[in-house]
């Protein structure tokens, strides 16, 4: 294991019943949001990757259509654009 890295196993659903695994390797500030988004969700480390997988392909999608992706601070009604690359 590299230093100051994490080792994760993830299996991900390829089709029904088609699994893969792989090892991703984190570094401990990955880990903690990892730990950190599985708590706040209620997932395990493997949905919050696959939800993670998901927004991305979405999010993605719309860029490659054209799309803005924005978000709006409830607060302030300021709106920002969100940039991918």
């Amino acid at each position: 294991m590299i230093a100051g890295s994490w080792a994760v196993c993830y299996t991900i659903l390829m089709k029904a019943n088609d699994k893969k695994t792989m090892t991703l390797n984190l570094t401990a500030q990955e880990m903690a949001v990892l730990e950190e988004l599985t708590s706040a969700k209620g997932l395990s480390k493997t949905g919050v990757m696959r939800l993670a997988l998901r927004m991305l392909q979405t999010v993605d999608s719309k860029v490659r259509m054209g799309c803005k992706v924005m978000v709006d601070d409830e607060h302030t009604h300021e709106k920002r654009e969100l940039v991918f690359l």
